[in-house]
């Protein structure tokens, strides 16, 4: 009972399909299309209720099938089709559905296969009728079969491809994190291994001489207490550089860079998820863009704004400086490795110039929300 629950209760498909395939179960309404113009009998009616509960189960379970599974399900649409032409030219709809399983396929080859063989078997089932009948069978499986079935399977593909590609971006933000964190304990190693090491060595030596030679002791603690000093000046320095790299820091520092060139800042900054590359490539951006304000601008005001905007994180910087068209825009080193951070991530980067230069660094977040 409780396995029952739980199969009623879903997901009937897994999460990366999302609705889109219980928008395509509506097909099956040309199942009855027939009945518009010939009222079925109580029997005829009972026998389409359990067709269709049998094959929208089946439909569902389509997506979870791999390897043999699947055209196992692709035979068992195309048996239900086939009991249905003598009596039905909907039947089609069956057929069409067994082409779309071909998604479940990896290979080309016998995706294309398969839904080749669904078209022939739907071929050998319009042999129990003829007529018109046997017409309003075959046309729509052979208009739309195999464009179906290709589509799905491509759709699929890709959709594979896509999840692989996120698996490998995982591995290398995975790996990037395993080297930062190597890099920042080698560091502190550097730093500390050297101090810590001289500390103690003269804390011993001043233990020793502590009853000997106050002066001499005096002078070891003098030596360590400078040396612990040093020590913890170098682990602050290097702590505000891990710091410096992010994005918080780049606002902070053109925020200062503005105040002390007297330009009024306006800003409008959204918090959100970014991932690490996409917020280093805004954070040189930002320290870019205010470093030509600030030198080459001779702007009094300039507005810095951040938002997502459908997975794309917008930054937008615009001064009142003197740039009033295109050829006033400088195009120098600064702005051309923004143009290929940018382009490196699959972002895009817009120079307007009216009433001063307006810029928009448009990257994908990278982070699912």
């Amino acid at each position: 009972m409780n396995k029952i629950r739980q199969v009623l209760a879903g997901p009937w498909l897994p999460p990366e399909q999302g609705r889109m395939p219980y928008f395509w179960l509506l097909s099956l309404a040309y199942m009855g299309w027939k009945y518009a113009y010939v009222p079925p009998g109580a029997g005829e009616l009972a026998l389409l209720v359990l067709t269709l509960a049998v094959f929208v189960p089946l439909y569902l379970a389509s997506f979870r099938a791999r390897g043999r599974q699947v055209f196992v399900f692709m035979l068992a649409a195309c048996l239900l089709g086939a009991a249905w032409v003598p009596w039905n030219p909907g039947a089609a709809t069956f057929f069409i559905f067994a082409c779309a399983m071909a998604a479940g396929i990896a290979t080309m080859k016998y995706a294309v296969a398969a839904i080749v063989a669904v078209i022939v078997l739907a071929l050998l089932a319009s042999l129990q009728t003829s007529g018109n009948m046997r017409f309003m069978f075959l046309m729509p499986i052979l208009t739309v079969g195999l464009p179906v079935g290709m589509g799905a399977f491509m759709d699929a593909r890709l959709r594979r491809s896509r999840q692989e590609l996120m698996r490998k971006q995982e591995e290398v933000e995975h790996l990037a994190t395993i080297a930062e964190r190597e890099r920042i304990s080698r560091d502190l190693h550097d730093l500390l291994g050297h101090s810590l090491s001289l500390i103690a060595l003269k804390a011993e030596l001043a233990r020793k001489l502590a009853h000997r030679d106050a002066d001499a002791c005096a002078r070891e603690v003098g030596d360590i207490e400078t040396s612990a000093r040093q020590a913890l000046a170098e682990v602050r320095a290097a702590v505000t550089g891990y710091r410096e790299k992010g994005l918080g820091h780049a606002l902070a520092s053109a925020r200062a860079s503005l105040a002390a060139a007297d330009v009024r800042l306006e800003e409008s900054v959204e918090r959100f998820a970014l991932a690490p590359a996409a917020e280093n490539v805004l954070a040189l951006a930002l320290r870019e863009a205010v470093t030509n304000v600030v030198r080459h601008a001779g702007a009094r005001r300039c507005s810095v704004s951040l938002g997502l905007e459908h997975g794309v994180a917008v930054l937008r910087i615009q001064d009142d400086g003197k740039a009033r068209s295109e050829a006033d825009i400088r195009h120098g080193n600064g702005l051309c490795g923004m143009r290929e951070r940018a382009h490196s991530l699959g972002g895009r980067l817009a120079l307007r110039a009216r009433t001063g230069l307006e810029l928009e660094l448009r990257v994908p977040a990278g982070v699912s929300s």
